[in-house]
């Protein structure tokens, strides 16, 4: 790598010098330089879906819509899911709960008493 940069920078050098070349030899320099150029370009790819781009261009603001409004709308509704999801999830341990209460040899009453909670303890140790 070292040695192609110093080609480069002797090359530049000398180029900088000035060259007196013809009209012809320039043209093909510069077609030369062109197709270099070509081979060079690298694709840019753009960083949002497809069918995004189609909104976009048919609302007419395609940064504004597929680089802010359309990622935050993505948030949002991920956001309410996943809140509707642990929602759910609390009312069905919430169920579980009340039914292992409810069927049960324990009554009601002994959940309730302060002091169940204190033999609980003492008697699982």
């Amino acid at each position: 790598m070292n040695d192609h940069h110093h080609l480069g920078y002797r090359i530049r050098q000398i180029l900088n010098q000035g060259l007196s070349l013809d009209a012809q030899t320039l043209d093909r320099l510069k077609a030369a330089r062109g197709q270099a150029l070509a081979s060079q370009r690298v694709a840019v790819r753009n960083p949002v879906f497809a069918w995004t781009n189609n909104f976009a261009d048919r609302s007419g603001s395609s940064s504004f819509v597929s680089r802010i409004l359309l990622p935050a709308a993505v948030l949002i509704v991920g956001l309410f899911a996943i809140n509707n999801w642990h929602q759910s999830q609390l009312v069905q341990e919430m169920v579980e709960i009340d039914a292992a209460m409810l069927t049960g040899d324990l009554p009601l009453d002994a959940y309730l008493d302060k002091g169940f909670d204190a033999w609980l303890k003492r008697s699982s140790h």
